[in-house]
């Protein structure tokens, strides 16, 4: 007698498996959120100073993710979702400045049960158009009642400055109207420019937070 073996199909990412997928992920940000927050209010009891200006959090929507695995060139199954993407989960951590984000990296680092899958420092390491910010993706536990997982968890730590110059640029450079090569070239070098301004005021500025 021949054994059949059998594997589960995939499944897309239809509402239903969607709201599933993203049950655990929703926990481990609220988690990260907390370890976070708890850092920001530890610090400013002993510091006497607020390292952490706002910090803001989002779930990809099934848009959002439908979009990535494409551009990705994956099939829109949550099997997919999982095994390819470290953004579904994400937070931003807006900070006054960047001593403040190499504080908080550094807390965070220390906590032994996260685990570092990524990490991407645009701040000394700015990408060409000027865009500047500290991604660092963690492992974050997750328990369930059948054990334990880690998801994956993408925070973004940026300072004011390079908070305003990415929500601008985003808004300006990525409305829907087309543009011509030669405008979108040029617009590119002013923001390049805006960005490097906006670098020499923050770090003026932060001198005169110097202990």
């Amino acid at each position: 007698m021949v054994k059949t073996i059998t594997t589960a199909l995939p499944k897309r990412l239809n509402e239903r498996n969607y709201m599933e997928l993203i049950v655990p992920y929703v926990d481990a940000m609220q988690n990260m959120m907390f370890r976070i927050e708890a850092l920001n209010k530890d610090f400013s009891r002993k510091y006497q100073n607020d390292p952490i200006h706002h910090i803001q959090s989002r779930i990809k929507t099934k848009k959002s993710i439908e979009g990535k695995l494409a551009r990705l060139q994956f099939e829109p199954t949550v099997e997919n979702a999982r095994d390819h993407l470290t953004d579904i989960a994400g937070i931003r951590v807006i900070c006054h400045f960047i001593r403040d984000i190499d504080w908080i990296v550094d807390l965070i680092k220390k906590q032994k049960d996260l685990i570092i899958l990524k990490e991407r420092d645009y701040i000394r390491n700015p990408k060409s158009n000027g865009y500047r910010s500290y991604h660092i993706v963690f492992g974050v536990p997750v328990y369930h009642t059948d054990g334990m997982d880690y998801y994956p968890v993408e925070v973004q730590l940026r300072t004011m400055s390079m908070d305003f110059w990415a929500s601008m640029e985003h808004r300006i450079y990525y409305k829907k109207e087309p543009r011509q090569p030669v405008a979108q070239e040029m617009l590119v070098e002013e923001f390049l420019g805006y960005a490097k301004q906006l670098e020499e005021i923050e770090a003026k500025m932060e001198r005169y937070c110097e202990d």
